[in-house]
């Protein structure tokens, strides 16, 4: 449910502008919104599960996803909409960091790996469908059931967890770092802010230029503060650790690169070709069939190999899946986009499964919690900063085109150049990174002075 929220609005997005009149930035922010306040708050909600009760956190986490749906259903204005879904993405973070410390609470040893791969194959998956999803309901019931939907599940959901879900906290738990959270935020929020208007307010203007200054004057008082803080929501020592560093690259490169293209796709299927949601979702369907084909396949083969062949080789298909698909124009027909969407899900197949596997074997298995937590912000974040930048690239290369259709392809062309090159340039750097680290290998001991950052097993 979590992970659908991120890619089920995609295909809606077009019917979301046509009926409350919102901008392309406003759109932007539907999914940067929740993806932002989720990658901001998913470690500190981590350390709060541990110190009052992983099912408290997110039993209410849940309760807030779910409430907030109904606000996004119900909204009148590109405002209300977005304010919702930055409510909504606390609530996710919540269900999400406490998800992952219920799961590392209730199985050990190598039960642990499986149920947390279980757990990112299940998010993967999610990601996947998203698209088919969103446009089968915002063609049969509307827009806004795309988040209304959420509500019975979120309710059969509270109950369940109340009957199911054991309560467990940490006998020692680490204090929230708010300071990290607070700098860590802003300093994403800023950064975002001046990427999606950069194109309507000028990039020298001095909103744009103080936006962004202060981003990096943020993001450096937020390193300066995890690095002298007792109790960090982000260890930075655990990116001495090359192999924990390859995997975090991944991660966030994987999601930059290939997720936030469904918005682009969404945009030329819709508003360029003309398509209905549902179509759009189902041209899409390709690159979701392949991925489930190969997905089982890659896990089971993952053990086998060290972790950077996967990986890597999942981000240069991703690369090649994006330059395929430049060959289209104003004069193609969808099909040209095919070879690239049927290498697109080859790539996510291949790396799903072993992103899963290695965020839960490049530290001690103890640690498996604060490895699927910082990884996931990093998913998270890339989802942002990719809607973020390759939307200023497609504004901008869009603007002065003779046609909406060829101002969509060119827009289109650009942000496939820069998400080929992103996803290429992360396959050579995640080589080294990663060594001959594989899943089924113990992992390397961080140092003792990395340990001191942590005192539980769930960030």
């Amino acid at each position: 449910m979590l992970l659908l929220d991120v890619t089920v609005v995609n295909v809606a997005l077009p019917a979301i502008r046509a009926d409350l009149g919102a901008s392309f930035g406003e759109l932007q922010w539907v999914i940067d919104a929740y993806a932002l306040t989720l990658a901001a708050t998913l470690l500190a909600w981590g350390s709060l599960a541990d110190r009052i009760g992983r099912r408290r956190v997110f039993a209410g986490g849940l309760v807030l996803f779910t409430g907030c749906s109904a606000l996004c259903g119900a909204a009148g204005s590109p405002l209300v909409l977005d304010l919702a879904r930055g409510a909504q993405g606390v609530g996710g973070a919540a269900m999400f960091a406490s998800s992952l410390a219920i799961l590392a609470n209730e199985f050990e040893g190598a039960e642990r790996g499986l149920a947390l791969g279980v757990w990112g194959g299940v998010t993967g998956a999610a990601l996947a469908i998203g698209p088919l999803v969103g446009g089968l309901l915002t063609d049969d019931a509307g827009w806004r059931w795309v988040f209304l939907v959420n509500l019975p599940i979120g309710a059969l959901l509270v109950w369940l967890t109340a009957r199911a879900v054991p309560e467990s906290r940490d006998e020692r738990p680490r204090p929230v770092d708010l300071a990290g959270m607070a700098t860590f935020g802003a300093a994403c929020f800023l950064a975002t802010y001046g990427l999606i208007r950069g194109n309507e307010d000028g990039w020298g203007s001095a909103s744009i230029v103080a936006s962004l200054t202060a981003a990096a004057i943020l993001a450096a008082a937020f390193v300066a503060v995890e690095r002298r803080g007792a109790a960090p929501m982000l260890p930075l020592e655990l990116f001495r650790v090359p192999a924990f560093a390859g995997t975090a690259l991944v991660a966030f490169a994987q999601s930059v690169a290939l997720y936030p293209l469904l918005l682009f796709m969404a945009i030329y299927f819709q508003e360029g070709l003309g398509f209905s949601p549902t179509e759009t979702g189902l041209r899409l369907l390709p690159l979701t069939l392949v991925l489930a084909a190969v997905a089982p396949l890659s896990g089971r083969l993952s053990g086998r190999w060290p972790l950077r062949v996967p990986l890597a080789t999942g981000l240069v298909l991703i690369g090649v899946a994006l330059l395929l698909m430049r060959s289209i124009d104003a004069d193609s027909e969808w099909t040209a986009l095919l070879p690239g969407l049927l290498v697109g899900g080859l790539a996510v197949g291949v790396i799903s499964p072993a992103l899963a596997a290695a965020m839960v074997a490049v530290l001690p298995v103890e640690r498996s919690g604060v490895a699927s937590g910082i990884n996931n912000t990093f998913r998270q974040l890339g989802i942002a900063f990719g809607i973020a930048g390759l939307g200023a690239i497609f504004e901008h290369n869009a603007h002065g085109a003779p046609s909406l259709l060829a101002g969509i392809v060119a827009g289109l062309d650009a942000v496939l150049l820069a998400a080929a090159a992103v996803a290429l340039i992360a396959a050579v750097v995640c080589w080294p990174l990663l060594g001959s680290q594989r899943s089924s290998q113990p992992p390397t001991e961080p140092t003792a002075q990395s340990g001191r950052s942590f005192g539980s097993s769930v960030s």
